[in-house]
């Protein structure tokens, strides 16, 4: 079995990526999407989103990183999944399940569920484009506002030649609320024939033992889970038990020290703030400090807090 990093837009940035793949337990990441529009994007901003592509597109702990592309024209989204693997991406994502509304409006990501058609377009021209053997992917939600097309998106992603497929098993209307439908994932698997991976909802290793029984698949990809247990991946294999609270602190720490560098610290207390909440989910110490952190606005504040707690 794999676990897979989700790739999560404005949360799983190249240092979240390196903190997370540096606890251990990932076979894979896949990056942030890179929006395609109507041109073949510069290569610095493949770098700004990717940044994994200048160290052999693996993180610091040596995890494979696969770029995710989001776009609705088939010939530019191939010219840059080509961009992408000349840049030393190992193989292209397909994003296809992006809920914001933002990419939606523009008949972007979670939008597309609505056209199989033009996904089957995507997703040739993407593979076409790809040399072999390296892998074109995708991931997708079970539909727009119903999981009725589900299976037929699946095939349509399969018979335009993706080599595997990653299912979010919610609509985009479901958003990320409970429950995952993986019972949605299973009928997916039995329908085609390239592997599957489940997706959604999965914080524990016995919420994976119950993904892996009712979608009958191996493989999942984590993301909110990720943020919320910093070794999940580790225990989801079953080779270590949740990290105590103290050890969840100094991986706070270590990523302060990532974030304030260079133009990225004005962004630092929002980020540490966003990875707090889901901290809060697994551990009460974190909630207790949400309350204390949710108040500072200034860098030296916030790090003045973390340090004083380790």
């Amino acid at each position: 079995m794999r676990v897979i990093l989700a790739p999560m837009e404005g949360v799983a940035d190249a240092s979240m990526r390196a903190l997370l793949t540096g606890v251990g337990g990932y076979d894979l990441v896949i990056s942030e999407f890179i929006r395609v529009v109507d041109q073949l994007l510069p290569e610095r901003v493949f770098y700004r989103l990717c940044a994994e592509l200048a160290n052999q597109s693996k993180t610091r702990s040596g995890t494979p990183v696969r770029l995710q592309l989001l776009g609705q024209h088939p010939q530019w989204m191939a010219e840059n999944a080509l961009r992408a693997i000349e840049l030393g991406s190992l193989g292209v994502d397909l994003n296809f399940g992006c809920p914001a509304p933002m990419v939606n409006r523009n008949n972007g990501g979670a939008a597309l569920l609505k056209e199989p058609e033009t996904i089957y377009r995507i997703v040739k021209a993407v593979r076409e484009a790809v040399p072999e053997p390296l892998p074109a992917t995708a991931k997708i939600r079970l539909g727009w506002d119903d999981k009725s097309r589900c299976v037929e998106i699946a095939q349509a992603i399969e018979a335009a030649g993706a080599t595997e497929l990653t299912v979010h098993a919610r609509t985009k209307e479901e958003g990320y609320k409970p429950p995952a439908h993986w019972e949605y994932i299973r009928q997916i698997k039995q329908a085609i024939s390239i592997p599957v991976i489940a997706n959604g909802e999965v914080w524990s290793r016995e919420d994976y033992l119950e993904c892996q029984r009712v979608s009958q698949c191996d493989d999942v990809m984590i993301g909110r889970g990720a943020l919320a247990v910093p070794n999940l991946a580790q225990v989801i294999k079953g080779c270590q038990t949740k990290m105590p609270w103290p050890e969840v602190l100094q991986l706070l720490l270590q990523y302060s020290d990532d974030e304030i560098v260079s133009e990225k610290e004005k962004y630092y207390p929002a980020r540490i703030k966003q990875w707090l909440k889901f901290i809060a989910k697994q551990y009460n110490e974190a909630d207790e400090l949400f309350t204390q952190v949710r108040v500072l606005k200034k860098t030296p504040e916030i790090l003045s807090l973390l340090r004083a707690l380790t």
